[in-house]
Parts: C-alpha cells; structure tokens; sequence
C-alpha cells in the first residue's frame, strides 16, 4: 500500500543544549584571541528555556575597554559559527556597571542571563 508524504515542511531549530555547547565554545574561543573579554554571557529565549523555530540568542560581551562606540562594536564579534543567529551586544565594564543600576533592559537581562564562567571560556 503506498505511503502519502507529508506536503508540508517540517521545521527544525537547535534545542537549548546544542546552543549552550555552542555558545560555551564560541565564548573560549573569544576569550582566547580577545584578552579584553571579561565576562560573556546569554539572555532571552533560549536563557529562559522558552525558545521555539526562529528564535534567535541575545549574547552580552563585557570588556575592560573599547576604542568603538557601542553600536560599532558588534561588527567585530564573529558569531557566524553558532547554530542560531546571534545578536551580539559588546559593553565595557564601567557601561555595563552604569546599565544595570539605572536601566530597565538590564535588570530583565540579569533575571535571565546565563554566565558563562571565565574559567570555562579559558578552558575550552
């Protein structure tokens, strides 16, 4: 008897440990070639566990110093290599300090950030 095949696409998206392997090895190699690389970590969907098809990860580098204004930061942070698209945000620490203390965005992203140590970015 033959068999119908689906007429419609199935979608297939990285599930939330494939992105923090990812993420993990992204931020070593990161940390490895940028030694102004103090902390990275992740937020949104996949830090909340709530991602689904076309959710993207919403990756905070911070670093003792940078020479760019913020919004030409990002341009320098290869994120090619993760599964998902990335949107890269690139802060100094003295920045980030000032964003968590007074701004709203940064107080959701702290409730839902995942670090990823220092010693495992150096490790990898």
């Amino acid at each position: 008897m033959p068999v119908r095949s689906l007429s419609s696409s199935v979608l297939k998206w990285p599930d939330r440990a494939e992105v923090d392997r990812a993420v993990r090895r992204w931020a070593a190699r990161v940390a490895a070639v940028r030694p102004e690389t103090l902390q990275i970590g992740y937020f949104g969907s996949y830090a909340r566990g709530d991602w689904g098809p076309g959710s993207d990860l919403d990756i905070v580098v911070i670093v003792e110093h940078a020479d760019e204004p913020f919004e030409r930061r990002a341009a320098r942070w290869d994120s090619t290599e993760l599964p998902v698209p990335a949107d890269v945000l690139v802060y100094t620490a003295e920045e980030w300090r000032a964003l968590a203390e007074a701004a709203r965005f940064a107080q959701v992203v702290v409730r839902a950030f995942m670090v990823i140590p220092r010693a495992v970015m150096l490790c990898q």
